[in-house]
């Protein structure tokens, strides 16, 4: 199993608009970035990702599972752009600012530290388990 993160804005879509739409889930399209499009290419159903909160809250607040692999995003007619479908898994009983991110050194390495304008991005398998526990999230993937 791999794991993700998927940056939103929450005032354009948040974690509570994510969680309504329960098992259908929600295609995570209008993505127009090359490297963001090719990890969605990636991922594959079943891997879990972190649900971030972008802009002024910069946290981590859930987990999302892949629930459909790459397909066209409907949102355009230029075939040069994907998106997978996630579903809400559960909220992080405390959510994970950036800060609190930059300042653990065992995450220095992560790419939200490094490159934290990237949309879609991969979480090791290390940065997942100190990030969940962080948050008290219970299920580490």
């Amino acid at each position: 199993m791999n794991h993700w993160l998927f940056k939103s804005e929450p005032a354009s879509w948040g974690w509570e608009q994510q969680v309504a739409k329960g098992e259908v889930g929600e295609a995570w399209d209008g993505v127009r970035n090359y490297q963001a499009r090719n990890f969605m290419r990636q991922m594959e159903i079943g891997d879990l990702g972190f649900f971030y909160h972008s802009v002024n809250e910069k946290q981590v607040v859930g987990v999302v599972e892949i629930i459909a692999t790459a397909h066209p995003d409907s949102t355009t007619d230029d075939p040069r752009w994907e998106c997978v479908d996630i579903k809400a898994v559960g909220p992080f009983p405390r959510p994970v600012t950036l800060a609190e991110i930059k300042a653990e050194p065992r995450l220095a390495d992560m790419l939200l530290v490094k490159n934290a304008r990237l949309s879609v991005q991969p979480v090791t398998a290390e940065a997942w388990k100190i990030v969940c526990e962080m948050g008290g999230y219970g299920l580490t993937g």
